[in-house]
């Protein structure tokens, strides 16, 4: 997941593109199981100056602070 957010820095990942980067390892993932992901991932990047905006109804941001 960090890694799909990595490569388009500064442009949004939208849900369905992390479930098919994910499903590419062969997991079967959930809408929700992004929600989760996400949640933690933020947790571990916020310290960095790092953050991940959740655009309603799109996807999700990375950029810097």
């Amino acid at each position: 997941m960090l890694e799909a957010l990595l490569f388009r820095l500064g442009k949004v990942v939208s849900k369905d593109q992390m479930i098919e980067t994910l499903c590419g390892y062969g997991e079967e993932v959930s809408a929700n199981a992004i929600e989760v992901y996400v949640h933690r991932l933020r947790k571990k990047l916020e310290p960095a100056g790092v953050t991940i905006r959740t655009l309603r109804g799109l996807g999700y941001l990375m950029d810097k602070m």
